[in-house]
C-alpha cells in the first residue's frame, strides 16, 4: 500500500506519486491476508503524520472508524462483505450531516452544531461498510472564503474550494477517498490541484439528502483512482438513490475498463483566456498525444456549432454567481440576523448582490441555463466527449488573488472557470491528474452526455492509462 506523497515531502513528481488505493487490497481482505482494520490503522498513522501541516479534518472519529472496522473485519471473514467498499475509510466534507461529529459547514455561526443525523449519503456510506474516519475542512458555507487546509504537495498553496479538505485527504493519502461537492467548481478544481481522480456525476445522480436548496449542486467523489472513484459512486447510488424526482446514476457496479473515444471536442471556455501559458502549452502537447493515439480532436475554429456553444457558456461563472446568490438568499439572511460580523466580506457581497436581484432577473438566468442546456445537448451528441482542463494552472498562493471571476466575487483557492459551465449543464465530468506545471498537479476533464457517468468514467480511464503525463 502507498501512502500517496512521502510524509513531510513536498512537491509533485508524476513520476513518482503514487496515490493511496484501496481496490487492490479487496482480494487480499478476502483471502484473509488482510484486514480492513490494518488498512485503517496505517491511514490513521499518515493522518497524524500530515495533518499538523495539511489541516484536512475539522473533526475525527478515530474510535467510532475502528469500531466500525472491526466489523468490517468480520464481514470479509466471514465471506459476505455488504459491498466492495466494506471497511474502505472515507471522509465527509463538512456540509453533510453526520450523526456522531458536528456539522459546521465552514461558518462560526455553526460551531458546535450537532443534528444527531446523516445525510443520505453518509447513510449510504454507513450501509455500505464505509467507515466514516472524519470530517473535511470545507471553505465557508461552500462558497469562496478559505479553511486552514493547505495543498499536500505545497504547504504554501491552496488546496482549492470548496471541497478543500476531502481533496486534500485525498491528495496526502490520509484516506482513499472522500465526500466533496460542486455547485461552481468544487469538486473538480481541487481534485485538480491535489492530483486526485474524481467526478462531478450527472446533476441529480446521487442523493444530497439535506443539500438541495441550490438547483444545481452536485456530490462529487474524490478518490485516488477511477477503480474506487466509481466504488464509492455506485455504492452511494445503490444505498440511497438519486435526488427526489431523479432516476439516479446508471452504470453497473464494476468500474468501467479504459475505452478509448472516437472524437473528442476540445472546450475552452471562460477559462482559456485566465491560463497561464505553461498550463496551456502543456495541455496543447496532450491534446497531441491523444491524437497521435488515434482520437480525433475537435477544435472550435471552422465549426459554427462548437463557437456557437463556446459563446453560450462563455458568462457561466456569472450565471452561477446570480443563480446561487438568489437562491441562497432566505438562508444568509437568516444568518446575518443571528450575527453578520460572522459572515465573511465574501459572504456579505454575494448576500448584497443577491438582494440587488429581481425575480426577472432569477427567470432570465434560468432561460440563459436551459439555452447553454440545449446547446450542449445539440453538441455533444455529435461526439463521444469533450475534453477541458480542471483549473485555469496549478494551485494559487494562498494569501493570492485566483484572478478574474464573475464581477464582485474574490476567488482565493483558485478561478473555476473550466467548471462553472459543466455545473450548470448538469453533466457528468471526471478529473484525472494528468499534466505536472511547475511541480505541481493540474488535472484534465473529460466531460460526457447526462445519465452517461460510466461511460464517461471509461474514457478518463483511457486518457490515465494510455496516455503520458505531460511535464511543464
Amino acid at each position: 500500500m502507498t501512502d500517496g506523497a512521502a510524509l513531510g515531502k513536498t512537491g509533485y513528481d508524476p513520476a513518482t506519486y503514487s496515490p493511496l488505493t484501496w481496490s487492490d487490497h479487496v482480494e487480499a481482505f478476502r483471502s484473509g491476508a488482510e484486514r480492513p482494520s490494518d488498512y485503517l490503522a496505517r491511514c490513521l498513522a499518515t493522518v497524524a503524520a500530515r495533518e499538523p501541516t495539511v489541516r484536512a479534518w475539522v473533526v475525527t472519529n478515530e474510535p467510532g472508524a475502528m469500531a466500525a472496522a472491526e466489523e468490517a473485519d468480520r464481514r470479509w471473514r466471514e465471506g459476505r462483505p455488504l459491498s466492495p467498499i466494506d471497511g474502505m475509510p472515507v471522509g465527509v466534507k463538512d456540509l453533510y450531516m453526520t450523526r456522531d461529529m458536528p456539522t459546521q459547514m465552514g461558518s462560526p455561526l455553526y460551531a458546535g452544531r450537532t443534528t444527531g443525523e446523516d445525510s443520505a449519503c453518509v447513510q449510504a456510506l454507513r450501509l455500505a461498510g464505509a467507515l466514516v474516519v472524519g470530517k473535511t475542512v470545507t471553505t465557508e458555507l461552500g462558497f469562496s472564503h478559505p479553511g486552514p487546509t493547505t495543498n499536500p504537495f505545497d504547504p504554501a498553496r491552496t488546496p482549492g474550494g470548496s471541497s478543500s479538505g476531502s481533496a486534500a485527504a485525498v491528495g496526502a493519502g490520509m484516506v482513499p477517498a472522500a465526500i466533496g461537492s460542486q455547485v461552481v467548481g468544487s469538486v473538480i478544481r481541487p481534485a485538480g490541484f491535489c492530483a486526485n481522480t474524481a467526478i462531478k456525476p450527472t446533476l441529480g445522480a446521487l442523493h444530497r439528502g439535506e443539500r438541495q436548496g441550490l438547483s444545481h449542486s452536485h456530490l462529487g467523489i474524490h478518490a485516488g483512482g477511477i477503480e474506487d472513484m466509481w466504488a464509492v459512486t455506485h455504492a452511494l447510488a445503490r444505498f440511497s438513490g438519486g435526488d427526489p424526482g431523479h432516476p439516479g446514476l446508471y452504470g453497473p457496479e464494476a468500474a468501467p475498463g479504459a475505452v478509448a473515444p472516437r472524437t473528442l471536442i476540445v472546450v475552452e471556455s471562460e477559462g482559456w483566456a485566465q491560463t497561464d501559458d505553461a498550463t496551456l502549452a502543456a495541455f496543447e502537447r496532450l491534446l497531441e498525444a491523444v491524437a497521435a493515439a488515434g482520437v480525433t480532436v475537435v477544435r472550435r475554429g471552422g465549426r459554427a456549432d462548437l463557437e456557437a456553444f463556446e459563446q453560450e457558456i462563455a458568462e457561466s461563472l456569472l450565471l452561477c454567481r446570480d443563480i446561487c446568490g438568489w437562491e441562497l438568499r432566505w438562508s444568509l439572511r437568516n444568518l446575518a440576523h443571528k450575527d453578520v460580523t460572522k459572515l465573511s466580506d465574501s459572504m456579505r457581497t454575494r448576500l448584497e448582490l443577491a438582494e440587488a436581484m429581481s425575480v426577472d432577473d432569477y427567470r432570465a438566468a434560468l432561460a440563459k441555463r436551459e439555452a447553454m442546456r440545449s446547446r450542449f445537448r445539440a453538441v455533444a451528441g455529435t461526439v463521444d466527449a469533450m475534453i477541458t482542463l480542471s483549473s485555469a494552472g496549478p494551485a494559487p498562493l494562498m494569501a493570492g488573488n485566483s484572478g478574474a471571476g464573475e464581477p464582485g466575487i474574490t476567488h482565493t483557492t483558485g478561478l473555476p472557470a473550466y467548471n462553472a459551465w459543466t455545473s450548470a449543464i448538469g453533466c457528468p465530468a471526471v478529473t484525472v491528474p494528468m499534466l505536472a506545471v511547475g511541480g505541481m498537479p493540474v488535472g484534465v476533464q473529460i466531460v460526457g452526455r447526462h445519465d452517461e457517468d460510466w461511460r464517461t468514467a471509461g474514457y478518463a480511464r483511457w486518457l490515465r492509462e494510455t496516455v503520458p503525463t505531460i511535464t511543464g
